[in-house]
């Protein structure tokens, strides 16, 4: 790493003191400039700003199979939400002082504050590796709310770019430091940059004190008192890689008594300290665990690249649009290359950066657009890498099994995120799902579940995958509940049924374990399911909870499990909505109404499936259909649910098309209030329920609603347009316009529908076509897969 980005003409020099280098962390021209000045004054020691915990981990960065960017994870062991993140990128000055020491032989430390304390504060103090001097670190998901100060924040880069006359902070250090040449590295002064730094910083420091960060005290404090021990095992020849900001702090002269006072009474907590993958796209997040820096896939190219970084810039640029099909050629690049340099130029910067080349690609590449501009932002200027970690770094034991069950199932952790189809018939694919279900339940986010060609019950699933680095702190919080995922989802899945106090967060509980295959805690969860199911009398609650367990028992037909006690259980769920429903649903408010009406439908789809499977239903089917027509039949019942009900039947075949236009005449009469006849309209017709393509195939249902709503008098219909806009705007754009024509055409008169008279609707036939709909009759038996029947045996 070291010898490409420094030329071995450095001048070699003894260290007479200890050596501040100070830097921006995350800074490819901090990262050389470091390797430079080590390569020039050959410490005896190398100490970085870190947790002191994460000394015993340092060896691990020099193995081959330890690939940027990565993060020390800090854990309190007795609550793991209470986590902490120090990332290294690749060009990071910190990696990169510490790949030196390895491979020099050098001892190298961490000398920040432990995270023993800065765990047991409400946020981690003070700025982190990860993040710019002077920002103070972004608390986790977890971390309670930032205490007010009353000294505004200070960014020293942005004061020191303001000083230097841009109004940019960032294209000033780029143009100062970014952009300074290896060459200039090797050839000059290797210290010269961080001497006139600390000298800014210095002046900085003494006209802002500590800029706003109060807590910066107690970890100079710290890093003193080590950097003090330290020298008297080695001398003074120890460089020290840390945040520019705190240069001047460490070189002041304080008192060992001084610094130990400021560090009396820190509160402690046990913590544990891993190594864990990160990405470049958590690397350009300003917040929570993300280091705050906009491209970090810029950053990285400029670290590697040797020579030429505008030419190999662009060369990833031109590579990447023509794996989308866009037509970019050599002299593309060229002229983009050009075009970078001469806006540099012109600018008065050094070297074009990424707002030059930026411009020369949208002006060049792009013919102008922002579009492909976008890809280029996500792909490259901040990337997609997701770092590497050994194996033999330390890990809880729930994390070692999870590893080695993504190696068995050939599930690796991308940072991208991908869609996964799978196929429940095969082994591989069914042990897959139960992986991903069962992290789930231990609220480990890795997969989310996703439409695709599949539908509930069937033997396909789809999902949506996509590693975050946060997801380690979610593995080891759930560390506490078992050493493997399946043990530790079994004891958190019972836990959770004997915590429940609804009912429907034990249906949903049930359904979860057996799509997460989870037999040893099925036991528990249907004890209490049943004790539940017991003692709850709200018929919304038992309708809230049948379709979960009515999915469940076809979630176990398709993975083979064993759910006759679960098909007992709705079996009687489904008997006590029977009866309890139809008293429920008179007296509702408009709310109340819509959110039964959505329970019955729930309640009609899982007796479906339960009549459709080994479930005891006999006579459920019949019975629910009794259900339905009294609430249609019954004048103190809500319109939506009235009309949803007759709807229901009807698509049964349980109700005729006259007894259904029997009830919407009634249901629309004028003595009906408009407002309760359109709620009975979207009950019947609204919504996804296909209720658009009943009224263009029923003349009868359409003149009827037709009538009724030219009917409504206009000082009532502003009430009702809200719910018929609500109804009809569900509707595909080709079945609206479709029932424009028709109510457009006008209303068939009494006793011409279809009849062989010419008073039909126009485009409608006067009669049936026979010998078309004969024509159509074979293909209809192909389709079905039924033999065809001989004309003579029908006669």
């Amino acid at each position: 790493m070291s010898g490409r980005a420094t030329p071995g003409r450095a001048t070699t020099r003894a260290v007479t003191g200890p050596l501040l280098l100070g830097v921006r962390h995350h800074g490819p021209g901090s990262a050389r400039a470091v390797i430079a000045a080590l390569d020039a004054a050959r410490p005896a020691a190398v100490l970085i700003e870190g947790p002191p915990e994460g000394d015993a981990l340092l060896p691990l960065a020099a193995d081959p199979r330890m690939r940027p960017p990565v993060a020390l994870l800090a854990h309190a062991v007795d609550d793991p939400g209470r986590a902490a993140f120090w990332p290294l990128a690749e060009f990071s000055p910190e990696w990169v002082a510490i790949r030196w020491a390895l491979a020099h032989d050098v001892p190298v430390r961490f000398i920040d504050l432990p995270a023993t304390h800065s765990l047991a504060l409400k946020e981690p103090p003070g700025d982190q590796p990860g993040e710019q001097p002077g920002e103070e670190s972004a608390p986790g998901p977890d971390a309670p709310e930032r205490e007010a100060t009353v000294t505004p924040h200070v960014d020293p880069i942005r004061v020191l770019a303001e000083t230097a006359g841009y109004d940019d902070p960032e294209r000033w250090w780029e143009d100062v430091v970014e952009h300074r040449s290896p060459a200039a590295d090797a050839t000059g002064d290797a210290l010269a940059p961080f001497t006139a730094l600390a000298a800014a910083m210095t002046a900085l420091r003494e006209a802002y004190g500590d800029g706003g960060h109060p807590r910066d005290a107690v970890r100079e404090a710290y890093m003193r008192i080590q950097l003090r021990t330290t020298r008297k095992e080695f001398g003074d020849g120890v460089a020290v890689v840390c945040g520019a900001w705190h240069v001047p702090a460490l070189a002041a002269r304080t008192t060992l008594a001084a610094d130990r006072a400021l560090l009396k009474g820190l509160p402690k907590v046990k913590a544990e300290m891993t190594w864990v993958p990160w990405t470049h796209r958590r690397l350009a997040r300003h917040s929570g665990y993300g280091a705050g820096i906009d491209s970090p896939g810029w950053y990285g190219h400029l670290f590697g690249a040797a020579d030429r970084p505008i030419e190999r810039w662009m060369t990833k640029v031109a590579g990447l649009l023509r794996e989308e099909d866009r037509f970019v050629s050599t002299a593309h690049v060229i002229e983009a290359v050009r075009l970078a340099e001469t806006l540099a130029a012109m600018r008065g910067r050094p070297l074009a950066g990424l707002s030059e080349t930026t411009d020369a690609v949208r002006a060049v590449m792009c013919e102008g657009s922002d579009v492909p501009l976008a890809l280029i932002q996500d792909r490259l200027v901040v990337g997609e890498t997701l770092g590497e970690v050994p194996d033999g770094a330390p890990a809880v034991p729930l994390q070692r099994d999870l590893t080695r069950s993504q190696r068995t199932l050939r599930l690796k952790p991308e940072a991208l995120e991908r869609e996964l189809d799978l196929d429940l018939r095969k082994e591989t694919d069914a042990a897959r799902s139960r992986l991903l279900h069962r992290l789930r339940l231990l609220g480990v986010g890795w997969g989310e579940p996703a439409e695709g060609r599949g539908s509930t019950g069937t033997f396909r699933e789809s999902w949506r995958l996509r590693w975050e680095p946060e997801l380690h702190v979610r593995v080891a919080e759930a560390g506490v509940w078992g050493t493997t995922v399946a043990t530790a989802a079994t004891a958190k899945a019972e836990s959770r049924a004997l915590a429940a106090t609804a009912l429907g967060e034990v249906t949903a509980l049930a359904e979860h374990c057996l799509l997460a295959g989870l037999p040893e805690a099925l036991p528990v969860v249907m004890k209490a399911l049943a004790d539940r199911a017991a003692l709850d009398a709200d018929v919304g609650h038992l309708a809230d909870a049948l379709p979960a367990l009515a999915r469940s028992l076809r979630y176990g037909d398709v993975r083979s499990t064993d759910t006759a006690a679960l098909a007992e259980v709705a079996a009687g769920l489904a008997e006590r909505i029977c009866v309890g429903l139809p008293p429920a649903c008179t007296g509702l408010d408009a709310d109340g109404a819509e959110a039964l009406r959505r329970q019955v439908d729930g309640v009609h789809s899982a007796i479906d499936l339960l009549v459709a499977g080994a479930a005891p239903a006999e006579g459920l089917r019949d019975r629910w259909g009794a259900v339905l027509r009294k609430l249609a039949g019954r004048d103190t019942v809500a319109g939506i649910i009235r009309g949803r009900a007759t709807r229901l039947l009807l698509d049964e075949g349980r109700l005729t098309e006259d007894e259904a236009a029997r009830l919407m005449g009634l249901a629309l009469s004028p003595g009906t209030p408009p407002t309760d006849a359109a709620a009975w309209i979207e009950g019947f017709v609204g919504g996804a329920s296909g209720g658009g393509m009943l009224l263009v195939h029923d003349e009868r249902l359409l003149s009827l609603v037709d009538a009724w709503l030219t009917g409504v008098p206009a000082d009532t219909f502003t009430d009702v347009l809200p719910l018929l806009r609500r109804t009809f705007s569900a509707y595909e754009p080709g079945v609206r316009r479709t029932l424009g024509e028709l109510v457009r055409r006008g209303p068939v008169p009494e006793g011409a529908r279809n009849d062989g008279t010419d008073h039909a609707y126009p485009g409608f036939g006067p009669g049936l076509d026979t010998g078309r709909a004969d024509a159509v009759e074979p293909v209809l038996h192909l389709l079905l897969g039924r033999t065809p029947v001989p004309a003579e045996a029908t006669a």
